[in-house]
């Protein structure tokens, strides 16, 4: 189902295979003053062919000199030109070497650079005042070629002998662990690192800096896990240390299989434009995601973390010991890693109920899907673009919602059963898609992989529909193509799905379960006797959206109380989906959110409820601005009120993280000046020293006070980001200078953006919640628009289209068409996908303005505001 790439556009970008690579030998010598490296590579190939000519991956390096050497001393010397297009070196030599193994040396130079990718630098201040820099790597998807001359492919698997000469005063980390340190007689150090397993390019991975390292930690299979850090900050690393040794045993038991390297080091740095890097054995992070204090941290911000470390410890097994064999499948690497955050997560917390915090990440690769600039979670990848385009939603959410599906629907020992044969039939190899559903379906009794192949080959997704017959003993379930409206758009689609269907049927006090295959566009089932009600997606495990009558959903409403959280959250979920597909009217949503939210204790809900309210928001006209906020307070008070502002002792973190979401959201879209005064004096308390405070309700307050703030705050906000105790402390004042409502204070934060004021791996996220800012959005798209060259020169190519995301809250016809009109001229090659949905969903938002604003004003004035 998939379509195939010409050969010839293909062959542009993928190495011949007439020389192959077994083993590098590396040393390479930073210069961190200077920002340049110096490096050797002695790399063990098997010439396959007679060739004259050897064709590698390097970019922005100079090779000074090539040779081919034979097993019987034989030295062929090479000429070096570069193709920049395609980023390889050509090696010509002055004969041709015979098939056999042989050993090419090279020597070449390089720039630490300021891109955030390859081999290039980040800067710290120290707790002097000292301005320090280190040299770090990001080879994914495609930079190896920026630090070494390589061949740069998945499937060109090889080991790797790191040796790393540094001045004295610097530590240095590679991906195994070190076995000798050397002293070259020129007052710096040569650290040697042993050999590692075969891998890809795309996974070797150097650190040099002024950096700490912590004591070792082993876990119950004999791992040393360490921490790697930026001076004065060591006290931040137990938790995430403590996360990676727990998360490291969870999965050598999950998989079966032992963890591949000798050793893991988590390196915190400071400039990093991904979250992480799961390189073998020394996998890098930005700050925010491994140090952290946990006391002052909310429970989101310490779930962030152990996703994250999860994450990249599962990428040990699945990415690093079985790769994808070209970029196209990347999904399998990080939809499988997401897959199994959830679960080490899961496990290591239990009390924070992960797979019911899921249904957020599951919404947004809903939101993307239900566009018509969708794709398939796998697609064709020919150039570096296609393969950075890659690392999006639907690679990541949509990837491991629907493996979440086909495990609910098996049975979870039986997919581990699959996945267990899978690694260890594939172990350090490459492998396709096939061969996972493949290793499933060999211990499965349904048709795996032609389940799977609808969900990964086409994109979108569908309804199911549920109707009764016969006097309510038979369900009719129908599959519809679920599609956003765009105003632009025309019809959808018609594919098909073969949709693993869970319902649960309440009779009575009874609850009953039924699973079905929908394989085609309807089918049946029949019942002993009428339900009172049908839940079309039980513990909402199915990636398809439920399609409900007004009496059937308003029948699950009344039986709401037997639903589990996760359940509740999809009921308003697919119930705001269905207004911008045009299919429900606002002031519906507004009602069904006045019936959960009486009794409704669940921080997940709620934060549905607030993301559909906050929606609604943007589009109220200012003549009914009062009654929206009045209408605001009626849903949300009530449930503040008797939840109220103290914590009780032994409360749990997500009733700490209800009342965070309650307190914003009553502040910042009620406009309710009680809570706006009480978030401020608890910010004045945080800010002074304060103890004993809920860290929700601080991080609240931070966001209430930014939204009302005024020139004062703004000033206040930007010291606290320049001197935070945290990490996540900085980030909650950074991010909340984006949503501060004076445009004096708005553009001082876009001047920001252009200097060192705000890090480049910021800059792209600080733009897009700026563009979401109600009231200065138009503003911030301006300057976006007006300073472009400016603005993208600075962030990390990856980050641009991030960037771009906010320009889906630009929702009037004036500036949606300002910004298509820009667009045009101003293409993202990286990215030219995504940018195509951030068009559509800001269209679908432009119709809902036109279709909802209208009648919602209509709605919140009647209702007495």
């Amino acid at each position: 189902m998939t379509t195939e790439p010409a050969s010839a556009d293909l062959d542009r970008y993928r190495l011949p295979r007439t020389v192959v690579p077994s083993h590098y030998e590396l040393e390479l010598a930073p210069d961190l003053d200077a920002a340049t490296f110096t490096g050797t590579a002695r790399i063990d190939v098997e010439v396959v062919e007679p060739v004259d000519e050897i064709v590698l991956n390097a970019l922005d390096l100079e090779i000074a000199t090539a040779a081919l050497i034979g097993p019987n001393g034989t030295t062929l010397t090479g000429t070096v030109t570069y193709d920049t297009e395609t980023e390889r070196a050509m090696i010509s030599l002055d004969e041709a070497a015979a098939p056999g193994p042989w050993q090419l040396d090279l020597a070449f130079t390089g720039e630490l650079n300021d891109k955030l990718v390859g081999f290039y630098r980040s800067t710290f201040t120290d707790d002097s005042g000292q301005a320090r820099t280190l040299a770090v790597t990001q080879m994914e998807s495609t930079h190896a070629r920026r630090a070494f001359p390589c061949w740069d492919e998945p499937d060109f698997k090889a080991t790797f002998a790191v040796s790393l000469v540094v001045a004295s005063d610097l530590a240095a980390v590679s991906n195994a662990a070190q076995i000798a340190d050397e002293d070259p007689g020129d007052g710096r150090r040569r650290v040697r690192f042993a050999t590692t397993m075969v891998m890809s390019t795309y996974l070797v991975a150097f650190v040099v800096g002024p950096l700490e390292i912590t004591e070792a930690r082993m876990t119950a299979g004999g791992v040393p896990v360490r921490i790697v850090h930026p001076p004065g900050k060591g006290h931040l690393t137990p938790y995430a240390l403590d996360a990676a040794v727990f998360c490291l045993d969870f999965f050598a038991e999950w998989f079966d299989i032992d963890y591949p390297g000798d050793k893991l080091d988590l390196v915190a740095v400071p400039d990093f434009a991904f979250g992480a890097m799961e390189n073998l054995g020394c996998v890098t992070f930005r700050e925010v995601l491994l140090l952290i204090d946990p006391e002052s941290a909310t429970q989101p911000e310490l779930e962030r973390l152990v996703d994250v470390v999860a994450h990249e410890l599962a990428h040990m097994w699945f990415g690093d010991l079985v790769t994808m064999g070209w970029w196209e499948g990347i999904w399998l690497n990080e939809a499988f890693a997401t897959f199994m955050e959830m679960l080490a997560t899961d496990a290591y917390r239990p009390e924070w109920q992960r797979w019911a915090t899921f249904g957020l990440s599951r919404t947004a690769a809903f939101d993307v899907d239900a566009l018509a600039n969708t794709r398939p979670i796998e697609f064709p990848v020919i150039s570096p673009e296609d393969a950075e385009g890659m690392f999006d939603l639907l690679t990541y959410e949509k990837g491991a919602a629907v493996l979440r599906m086909l495990e609910q629907y098996l049975g979870a020992e039986t997919f581990q059963a699959g996945i267990r044969h899978y690694l260890r039939t594939h172990e350090y190899g490459n492998t396709v898609t096939t061969d996972l559903w493949d290793a499933i379906d060999s211990v499965a009794d349904e048709p795996v992989r032609r389940i799977m192949d609808t969900w990964i080959y086409q994109g979108g997704f569908p309804s199911v529909e549920v109707s009764t017959e016969n006097g309510g003993r038979r369900l009719r379930l129908t599959q519809h193509t679920f599609r956003a409206l765009d105003p632009a758009g025309g019809e959808p689609p018609r594919p098909s799905w073969v949709v693993p269907v869970t319902l649960r049927l309440g009779r009575g006090g009874d609850d009953i379960v039924e699973r079905v295959l929908l394989d085609g566009e309807t089918t049946t089932i029949d019942l002993d006797s009428p339900a009172d009600w049908v839940l079309v997606n039980a513990d909402s495990s199915g990636f398809y959206r439920a399609r409900y009558s007004t009496e059937t959903r308003r029948a699950l409403v009344d039986a709401h109380s037997r639903l589990s959280a996760l359940e509740r959250y999809s009921l308003v979920d697919d119930a705001w989906a269905t207004v911008l597909a045009g299919e429900l009217d606002s002031p519906s949503f507004l009602d069904l959110c006045r019936s959960l939210a009486g009794d409704e204790t669940d921080v997940s809900v709620w934060q549905r409820i607030a993301g559909g309210l906050g929606s609604l928001d943007r589009i109220v006209p200012d003549t009914a601005r009062s009654g929206w906020e009045t209408t605001v307070r009626s849903i949300v008070a009530p449930a503040l009120d008797q939840l109220g502002w103290d914590p009780a002792d032994g409360e749990s973190d997500r009733t700490r993280a209800l009342r965070g979401t309650l307190v914003r959201t009553l502040a910042n879209l009620g406009n309710d000046p009680d809570t706006i005064d009480r978030a401020r004096s608890l910010h004045e308390q945080a800010v002074g020293g304060g103890t004993g405070l809920d860290p929700a309700l601080v991080a609240a307050a931070v966001e209430v006070v930014a939204a009302t703030g005024s020139s004062a705050d703004f000033d206040h906000f930007v010291e606290r980001q320049e001197h935070a105790d945290t990490p996540q402390e900085r980030q909650r004042h950074l991010h909340a200078l984006a949503d501060f409502p004076g445009s004096a204070e708005i553009d001082r934060l876009l001047a920001m953006v252009l200097t060192d004021s705000i890090r480049s791996q910021d800059a792209a996220f600080v733009l897009r919640r700026a563009l979401t800012n109600r009231g200065n959005g138009p503003r911030v798209w301006e300057f976006v628009r007006d300073r472009w060259d400016e603005v993208t020169t600075k962030l990390p190519s990856m980050t641009v289209v991030r960037m771009v995301d906010g320009v889906r809250a630009l929702s009037t016809p004036e500036l949606a068409a300002d910004v298509e009109a820009f667009f045009a001229d101003h293409p993202l090659p990286q990215a030219t996908k995504t940018l195509a949905q951030h068009l559509e969903a800001m269209r679908v938002n432009v119709g809902l303005r036109g279709r909802e604003a209208d009648r919602l004003a209509a709605a919140v004035t009647s209702a007495g505001g």
